[in-house]
């Protein structure tokens, strides 16, 4: 499994960001993706996660609405659509797989894989 994750960056409060995750092709077609986002002392946290051909998606109460969460099949891409980010939006944000044996809703780190090294979304009040 390979992801890479980027687009992060420092915005203002009611910005927007769009995160990119490339996926290697395999992986891509036939796992479920996601993000997590951690902060420094704290757990990862489940953002999203889009299934991997039935297109269900599954948010984070508090993002709901702000965020979106999309596959390209044309590029093995997964994306996260920010918009109207708040100062607790301010994360290292992680493009994740499911694990082949976890069950479609699960948002425990555990059930995911391939971290990688996340990119940064930073938002000032």
């Amino acid at each position: 499994v390979q992801l890479q994750a980027s687009g992060g960056g420092l915005v203002q409060a009611g910005d927007s960001l769009r995160l990119s995750c490339i996926a290697d092709g395999r992986t891509f077609s036939s796992r479920a993706l996601g993000w997590f986002r951690q902060v420094p002392g704290k757990e990862p946290e489940f953002v999203a996660a889009i299934a991997a051909s039935s297109g269900n998606v599954d948010y984070l109460d508090s993002v709901k609405g702000r965020f979106t969460i999309s596959r390209d099949g044309a590029r093995n891409t997964v994306y996260l659509q920010m918009n109207s980010l708040k100062p607790e939006d301010t994360a290292r944000y992680y493009c994740v797989a499911k694990k082949r044996d976890a069950y479609w809703g699960t948002r425990l780190p555990f059930d995911f894989t391939s971290w990688g090294q996340g990119t940064l979304v930073t938002v000032s009040s």
